[in-house]
């Protein structure tokens, strides 16, 4: 097929393989093409941080990343955090603390926090609300989502 190119990605630990167009980004690529649909389409130009995976152990914003940029990296996303076993532990304190209402962010949030825990177990209040300040929300305090951030960090020590 004319324009389209094969990308090989790793995605929540398991090797991936899709085609995608030159243009298409890595959010159309993960919901539209993988089927991935957990990582929401909030503002589509990297303001509301709806789209946040974790890419090469960095969060991005996966609007403004070509989904051809996705060769050989790794990336994780909402769908890579729970197990069969059970919910990952900020996936558990969102619910315990109501930290989510119409769902569009969270998996943002909860990506992003994921990042933050992964590089700073010990966190306060402060370190987190600067983290999360590339995730927008428009349902729910913040108030709750930082709770939810320090709550899990409890549980994960």
């Amino acid at each position: 097929m004319p324009g389209v190119t094969h990308v090989q990605t790793t995605i929540n630990g398991e090797e991936v393989n899709f085609l995608c167009e030159p243009r298409q980004s890595l959010l159309e690529c993960l919901r539209d093409v993988v089927g991935m649909t957990g990582t929401k389409e909030g503002c589509n130009d990297g303001n509301c941080g709806a789209c946040t995976i974790i890419f090469d152990g960095r969060i991005v914003d996966s609007c403004l990343v070509l989904g051809v940029e996705a060769q050989g990296k790794d990336m994780t996303t909402i769908e890579g955090l729970a197990t069969p076993e059970g919910l990952h532990p900020l996936q558990q304190s969102f619910l315990e603390q109501a930290a989510l209402q119409c769902g569009i962010c969270t998996p943002g949030f909860i990506v992003a926090a994921k990042a933050l825990l992964d590089a700073e177990p010990d966190v306060d209040e402060a370190r987190v609300r600067h983290w999360l300040a590339g995730n927008l929300c428009r349902c729910t305090g913040y108030d709750k989502i930082v709770r939810a951030v320090l709550d899990a960090s409890q549980k994960m020590k």
